[in-house]
């Protein structure tokens, strides 16, 4: 059976994942940051996990509740927007986003490549097109593009180190979704954004190592 661990499960895309790995009858590990959370993603049947992303030790907690397990697809998506207008950024909106959106992944993409490498499986973060250098036409949600630009860069890291030894590491954008941080008014509903990261999950190749990607797969530059 194969094994999808979602980082951040709790609503939105992370949760959607968790129902449709499941469904498709995938063994799903999922972590959330509350006790609520984690009890609802296990009685959905998940294996799930309580994780603060925010937390040192916590995440050196989820690295031993994974010790041994090879992941098949792993995908983090836990991260924030912050603040919603663009003036002078406060330390602590700074900290918060940079912190979630970067510092979490630099602690665990070295603890969930050698496992995804273990089965030869894909690692993704769930970045933005906002975080595109090359295509940016607009200045607004600087913080949140700042901390995206970085988390790319931190899976392109991952990527020379964990792609030779069997991971698939990329970037994904996955739409302007329909969840608490896309509004209403967004184009895609979680549903359907969640099904095409799948499908262009299954998808990926070595070839696509390292890579910056839509969520039906169209390249996205740096």
């Amino acid at each position: 059976m194969a094994t999808a661990l979602i980082i951040g499960a709790s609503r939105g895309i992370g949760r959607e994942m968790v129902r449709q790995y499941l469904a498709d009858g995938w063994r799903v590990i999922a972590t959330a940051r509350s006790s609520e959370h984690v009890a609802a993603l296990a009685a959905m049947g998940a294996t799930a996990y309580r994780l603060d992303v925010l937390s040192a030790e916590s995440v050196a907690g989820i690295g031993w509740n994974l010790d041994d397990e090879k992941i098949d697809v792993a995908v983090l998506v836990a991260g924030v927007y912050g603040p919603r207008d663009d003036g002078f950024p406060s330390e602590a909106d700074f900290d918060a986003v940079m912190h979630t959106n970067v510092l979490a992944a630099m602690r665990l993409l070295p603890l969930l490549g050698p496992l995804v490498a273990a089965s030869r499986g894909k690692l993704a973060v769930l970045s933005s097109k906002m975080g595109s250098i090359e295509a940016r036409n607009a200045t607004g949600g600087s913080l949140y593009r700042a901390s995206k630009a970085a988390l790319n860069s931190v899976l392109k890291d991952a990527s020379l180190t964990y792609g030779p030894h069997g991971a698939t590491c990329v970037a994904f954008h996955p739409g302007w979704v329909q969840t608490d941080m896309g509004g209403a008014g967004a184009e895609l509903t979680v549903e359907d954004s969640v099904n095409d990261l799948r499908v262009t999950l299954s998808r990926l190749t070595a070839a696509d190592n390292g890579t910056f990607l839509n969520h039906d797969g169209t390249p996205i530059p740096w």
